[in-house]
């Protein structure tokens, strides 16, 4: 499995990618491992301003359902427009082409608490 050094995780296995006071933010390959094959992302919460640990979409594999949730707090800007008609891209390329949102970092400070590389892989047993 692959993951980034460059990134940041959640113990929810979300990743996230900073760029300023914008991140881009996807879920990890163990966890579009572990959910198998994914048929639907479902995020309505575009243009909605949410907190650090809330549920800004989910994500439906063929047996089950996955809350997502948002790494720190912000407002969500963008919705991959390409995972609607390709939402397996998030099984082929989680850190690329499965990218979920696009959002505004409105508390910074919360970056401290997430996890790096080495602490994400100590997470799940890598």
């Amino acid at each position: 499995m692959e993951f980034p050094g460059t990134l940041k995780y959640t113990k929810d296995h979300e990743w996230i990618k900073v760029e300023g006071n914008t991140a881009t933010v996807g879920i990890t390959d163990f966890a579009q491992h572990e959910l198998g094959d994914i048929v639907f992302v479902d995020i309505d919460t575009v243009g909605k301003t949410l907190h650090e640990n809330e549920v800004f979409g989910t994500v439906e594999a063929v047996k089950t359902v996955s809350d997502l949730f948002l790494p720190v707090s912000g407002t969500v800007n963008e919705l991959n427009p390409d995972l609607e008609g390709n939402p397996e891209s998030v099984n082929s390329d989680p850190y690329g082409k499965g990218w979920m949102i696009k959002m505004t970092i409105t508390n910074p400070a919360e970056l401290d608490a997430l996890l790096d590389v080495a602490a994400y892989k100590a997470l799940i047993g890598e």
